[in-house]
């Protein structure tokens, strides 16, 4: 697929609204940090690498915004731009990996003219945007490999092209199947209540040319059940320590089915998602985001008012349902403590 989420070029940051997508295919312009940052909190980008690639081009506004004297000056504010950044979304810990490679270059070349130190920042940006897609698709070479010739996978929510800064992690690993002459057909969940499935997961596929088909959430078992799924591949926004796996909202639902099913259940996603420093997904902060996401859909009210609704974004996926984590250093399966922390070194 050859569009990307999410570039830097003639000085601003440019990003598909994929709230918009598939009706419209609108590119918004950012040229300062504030405006990228509120770009990550109203999901105009979205996908724990786009994330972490959104926050490394907004580190590199902010140090082009900062009016500084010395590099002390410069420091403290540059910190206080990166911690706003960081504010913008608790789960996605490649919005935190990308932040605190940006503070390791600016202090690494603390000696620099600040000219020189901006524009050393905004090309480590840039190489973190560039290594992605790279990442994305060794990690699609490793995957493929775990799939037969002929499969049925299904996704849950969008870990494609626009949650990286290209080709994909989950269905990275498909479109690495199908270019390796594997006929590969997915089932895409909607993914409610953002519809990331529907919506993105389903257009990046017809993009390509791989057949998909559209499900509601609460059909994944049905179809299980009819064994119309060979595999499960979703992606992640954190993995702990011991393989446990923060991913949207019903990742968990769609495991327990798989496990239940004798169906493989795989997790794609680059090292920089995982959290070495958590011992289990029970230390994994989850977002709660705004209810106006359930009780209205394309500004039509669907919950009477008065109603309590709860909007947790992500939920935590036990390491015992997780058949295999794939990464761009290889795949690891069973025993997760002592392989992560070996591809992590």
């Amino acid at each position: 697929m050859a569009i990307k989420p999410i570039e830097f070029a003639d000085g601003v940051c440019r990003m598909i609204d994929q709230r918009l997508l598939p009706a419209e295919q609108v590119w918004r312009e950012y040229s300062d940090y504030r405006g990228v940052a509120e770009a990550i909190v109203t999901m105009v980008v979205r996908g724990a690498p786009a994330i972490g690639v959104a926050a490394a081009f907004g580190a590199a506004l902010a140090a082009r915004e900062i009016d500084a004297a010395d590099y002390q000056s410069f420091a403290e504010r540059f910190a206080a731009c990166c911690d706003e950044l960081a504010a913008t979304r608790p789960t996605a810990v490649n919005l935190f990996w990308a932040l605190e490679r940006m503070r390791r270059v600016a202090a690494e070349n603390c000696t620099l003219p600040l000219a020189q130190l901006r524009t050393r920042l905004l090309d480590e940006a840039l190489e973190i945007a560039a290594a992605d897609e790279e990442i994305n698709r060794a990690m699609g070479g490793h995957g493929q490999q775990l799939l037969p010739r002929r499969a049925s996978v299904l996704t849950h929510c969008n870990a494609g092209a626009l949650a990286t800064g290209g080709y994909g992690t989950a269905l990275g690993v498909i479109r690495a199947a199908v270019e390796a002459g594997k006929q590969i057909a997915v089932y895409a969940d909607e993914t409610r209540p953002f519809w990331q499935g529907a919506r993105l997961t389903a257009w990046e596929l017809q993009q390509d040319d791989i057949p998909v088909t559209v499900i509601c959430d609460n059909m994944a078992g049905y179809l299980m059940q009819q064994g119309k799924i060979d595999a499960v591949i979703v992606g992640a926004d954190r993995i702990a320590a011991n393989g446990d796996v923060a991913n949207k909202i019903g990742t968990y639902s769609v495991a327990v089915l798989a496990r239940q099913h004798d169906i493989p259940f795989y997790v794609a996603a680059p090292l920089s998602t995982i959290d070495i420093s958590l011992a289990s997904g029970r230390e994994i902060p989850i977002e709660e985001r705004s209810a106006a996401e359930i009780t209205h859909c394309g500004g039509r009210q669907l919950v009477p008012d008065g109603v309590a609704v709860y909007n947790p974004s992500f939920d935590v996926t036990p390491a015992h349902l997780v058949s295999a984590i794939i990464t761009e250093s290889g795949v690891v399966s069973a025993d997760y403590e002592s392989g992560l922390r070996r591809l992590c070194v």
